[in-house]
């Protein structure tokens, strides 16, 4: 409480404090009138040491009383610069180092092909990375058109033709800043699925605006492989439980479903309302 709330805090170190030179002067008067000289010295000091202690207290008590919550979620300039750094280096010094390690093998050679394979998915991880920490005003259109720029072309070279469907009506305002974060994030997980695990040919991202039930709505499909029917909802993996939480953190509802034309869809249903409770569904 006291973190969250510096003027009670400050308001109870006030009143600790006045009880204290109450029980303070008590103690020097009876030190005056009964005890040696000695005593009297330290009571002194005792009187001296609290009265630094008040004037310490009162000068930091106005600014703890103007003190209000953060009224927007937005980060200060000071940490988005200081992002923005992170990413700089992380591009520059990282991703250069990944580059230069993917020169070194040869994909015509079996025994590199698969250690040139990780380091690209390192690279692609790298950039969406650093993409997300670039970006955090940004709606989630804009954060699905980053992730087409990187995974397109990844996919594409997979044999796995991909099929963009944004759909973002005038009058409709989307998902932006750290929930559209979480979406995009959710986004990246399941095409990731979708290049390792999946099988597929080809893949869709579509997202709505459904008015009617006012909530907007993002599926990552495919024409793979499938679920199989024994696989429970709790156990598909950590991939899986990451997308559940940030399903929640955005304030949404996560639901994996089978298709009857076959392959897997991953559904992230939005409600507009900040009101809406977050939760998943088989």
């Amino acid at each position: 409480m006291f973190r969250t709330h510096p003027p009670r805090f400050a308001l109870a170190s006030v009143a600790i404090w006045s009880a204290l030179c109450l029980l303070t002067l008590v103690i020097v008067w009876r030190c005056w009138s009964q005890s040696t000289p000695s005593l009297r010295y330290l009571s002194i000091i005792e009187i001296a040491l609290t009265v630094s202690l008040g004037a310490l207290l009162w000068m930091h008590l106005p600014r703890a009383l103007q003190w209000q919550p953060r009224r927007s979620v937005r980060p200060s300039p000071e940490l988005q610069a200081e992002r923005k750094r992170i990413a700089r280096d992380l591009h520059d010094h990282v991703g250069s180092q990944l580059v230069g390690a993917m020169a070194l093998l040869d994909a015509a050679v079996p025994a590199q092909a698969q250690a040139l394979r990780a380091l690209e998915q390192c690279l692609l991880d790298l950039r969406l990375v650093v993409d997300s920490m670039d970006g955090n005003d940004e709606s989630l259109p804009e954060r699905l058109a980053r992730l087409r720029h990187r995974m397109q072309p990844v996919l594409e070279r997979q044999g796995i033709q991909v099929v963009w469907d944004v759909d973002c009506p005038s009058d409709a305002t989307p998902p932006v800043g750290e929930r559209a974060a979480h979406l995009a994030c959710i986004a990246q997980e399941a095409l990731s699925n979708v290049l390792q695990h999946s099988g597929a040919t080809q893949v869709q991202v579509r997202m709505v605006y459904v008015p009617d039930r006012g909530h907007w709505q993002l599926d990552i499909s495919d024409n793979g492989t499938g679920l199989p029917t024994e696989l429970a909802w709790s156990s598909w993996g950590r991939g899986l439980t990451g997308m559940q939480e940030r399903a929640k953190l955005a304030r949404g509802r996560l639901h994996l479903l089978r298709p009857q034309r076959g392959g897997t869809c991953v559904r992230i249903v939005l409600p507009c309302a900040d009101s809406a409770s977050p939760g998943h569904s088989p």
